[in-house]
């Protein structure tokens, strides 16, 4: 594997420079993160029943130096500091909090006879540790009930670490989500999951080396644990501004935030405890209003509302304030005066994003153009280090204006490894470039050199001298960058162009329970979007489809080359009728088994022409989890 590289002499400077810029001297983040606190297990260590780890904090030694090395920016390295802390902490009396023991935390309320779990973090052994954890230090309590705030995994991926599916299907622990909380689950991560699961490696840099060169963080905490992600569908869902549940003695007041962080997502106040909980809308740093895993684009102005509304509600009646990622913040004047900075700060970025787009400019000047006042840019929790100013811009761009910046030059460019051969042509060939962008690398000019060095991998990926310069200006960039997502994207490219695309295993990109829990409509969905349009020209096919646990039918019709389906019907014109379990369908698109196999099997019985159900599998394409993205990729037809 090739060496990292130090940094350069211009980042060393420029990240120097960020100690005078910024409040260092302020430490009360670092007085609050240990507030509270009682116990942890050593380095945060969690295996699963194979006992392979899943979780630890053994890797992030290396940030207890109070000095960032010259490869970190210092704020980013401050981030960096605060999201090692771990353990079981205490809010106030009745409500604690497991940190540091996922990307997310778990928040346990006690009640009268047992406790509430809310966000069970991502994995079911992560969660699993959190709440014996908290069990050996507050007693055997039950689970009285399970709370997700929103639709993202590190928020109910551990679930059945902290209850079992039969703990729902009885009664005896409800489960509560906001509504369209199950169709925001499909919707975000089940088409485009591949593509999401590929881009995710950039955003949080797992395959990276963790060390001073490498993966330091990921803003909303260290990284992503690894064991089992589990999904435990909601049994109960708030539809509602101000619905209340009292759940064992503890009431529970919920305020509605849709289309904010998460497509469905909720806030919640606690009155006994004069405790507000943000969920994910309100944290330790500006958030993504476009993540690069990708995602639909997150409204800042309705996000902006939503923190406003919970001020005006709840603000005066609150003395401390919880997150789903982070630390607290106790006070009733603090705690306002952040909540009211985070509501300015988002829409801040979105007015004056749309009032240059109002003046016609394109999201790469806007980007350059907008800067955060001092009252906001002083706050750390206003900081870049998992959203910026500058990708955010650009999100508010795409989400009113589109891709297009309106120029008829980029209304349908060459495709990138075709630019890139004219553009080595025109500057005059792979050595002329070379010198040039080696020189300005000399100057500091890393983002340019990115640029360059980049149209000469897509001219020629197999042009060594290109990749290893694009590999060191994109180190560098990492170095400079406050936020961690893109340290971590800049790094992984350098770490790819270097060594290679990990070669990784295909496997489905959802987990098996999410999967089981998604509607029909949603696989068949998936199913067409696998169709290869090219091949299916001359084609057609109609299908029955019988599932006999469920009781649905469906019906399949190739045509055109698109394949759609009408569900509670069976025709009798059909080619063939295929009649299964949806638990075969799901170990199917699990990759547990092919549809021949399940046949063969004696699974999936087929009545009519199974020459039609073989050339319809014939015509789908397999995704592979390990694409080309910064270097050309394989043609597909």
């Amino acid at each position: 594997m090739s060496a990292q590289k130090d940094a350069e002499a211009k980042v060393v400077a420029a990240n120097a420079t960020v100690l005078g810029k910024l409040p260092f001297a302020n430490r009360q983040d670092f007085i609050d993160v240990e507030r509270g606190f009682i116990a942890s297990l050593p380095d945060a260590t969690i295996q699963n029943v194979a006992g392979r780890r899943v979780w630890s904090m053994a890797d992030y030694a290396f940030l207890q130096q109070d000095t960032a090395p010259a490869s970190v920016n210092p704020s980013l390295w401050r981030q960096s500091q605060l999201n090692c802390r771990h353990g079981l902490f205490e809010v106030v009396p009745g409500i604690y909090q497991i940190r540091g023991f996922d990307i997310s935390n778990m928040t346990l309320i006690e009640t009268d006879n047992g406790v509430i779990v809310i966000d069970p973090l991502v994995s079911a052994e992560t969660a699993r540790a959190g709440l014996d954890l908290y069990r050996e230090h507050r007693g055997k309590r039950p689970v009285s009930a399970v709370i997700y705030t929103h639709s993202h995994t590190d928020h109910w991926g551990g679930v059945k670490g902290v209850m079992t599916q039969d703990d729902a299907d009885s009664g005896r622990v409800p489960v509560i989500a906001p509504e369209g909380f199950v169709e925001a689950i499909a919707q975000e991560n089940v088409l485009a999951g591949t593509a999401m699961v590929r881009r995710a490696q950039y955003q949080f840099g797992p395959l990276l080396p963790k060390g001073v060169k490498g993966q330091v963080d990921a803003g909303l905490g260290k990284t992503l644990s690894s064991g089992s992600v589990t999904l435990i569908a909601p049994t109960d869902l708030i539809r509602r501004d101000l619905e209340t549940r009292t759940i064992d003695g503890v009431e529970i007041v919920f305020l509605m935030a849709p289309d904010s962080e998460a497509p469905a997502e909720m806030h919640m106040f606690y009155p006994a405890f004069k405790c507000l909980n943000m969920a994910e809308n309100s944290v330790h740093n500006f958030h993504n209003l476009l993540p690069f895993r990708g995602a639909e684009v997150r409204d800042s102005r309705a996000w902006s509302r939503y923190i406003d509304i919970a001020l005006a509600t709840f603000g005066d009646k609150s003395e401390v304030l919880i997150g789903q990622h982070h630390w607290p913040v106790w006070g009733n004047a603090a705690l306002k005066s952040y909540l009211a900075k985070q509501r300015d700060l988002y829409k801040f970025v979105h007015d004056q994003t749309l009032r240059l787009i109002n003046h016609g400019h394109t999201p790469n000047e806007i980007a350059e153009m907008l800067v955060l006042p001092d009252s906001l840019a002083q706050e750390w929790y206003a900081r870049d280090y998992y959203g910026t100013v500058r990708h955010n811009a650009k999100a508010i761009y795409q989400k009113y204006l589109g891709w297009y910046d309106g120029n008829p030059a980029h209304l349908d460019p060459l495709p990138p490894s075709d630019a890139a051969k004219k553009y080595v042509e025109y500057i005059g060939g792979f050595d002329i470039a070379l010198s040039k962008a080696r020189a300005d690398f000399a100057k500091g000019d890393y983002r340019w050199v990115a640029e360059i060095a980049n149209h000469l991998v897509f001219a020629d990926p197999a042009n060594n001298e290109a990749r290893q310069l694009a590999a060191d200006a994109y180190e560098q960039l990492g170095y400079l960058s406050e936020a961690a997502t893109w340290r971590n994207s800049y790094l992984f490219a350098a770490h790819e162009l270097r060594n290679g695309v990990p070669q990784i295993t295909a496997r489905s990109g959802v987990a098996p329970d999410a999967l089981a829990a998604l509607p029909l409509d949603t696989f068949f969905d998936l199913l067409a979007v696998r169709l290869n349009g090219l091949k299916a020209v001359g084609k057609s096919a109609v299908l029955n489809w019988v599932f006999t646990d469920t009781a649905q039918t469906y019906v399949f019709n190739l045509e055109n080359c698109a394949l759609t389906h009408r569900s509670g019907l069976r025709v009798t014109h059909a080619d063939a009728t295929l009649t299964l379990t949806r638990q075969t369908l799901n170990a199917i698109m699990l990759m547990q088994t092919t549809f021949p196999e399940a046949v063969g099997a004696g699974k999936i019985a087929i009545e009519g022409s199974p020459a039609k159900l073989l050339e319809l599998l014939s015509l789908f394409d397999t995704f592979s989890p390990t694409f080309a993205i910064v270097e050309p990729k394989a043609s597909r037809s």
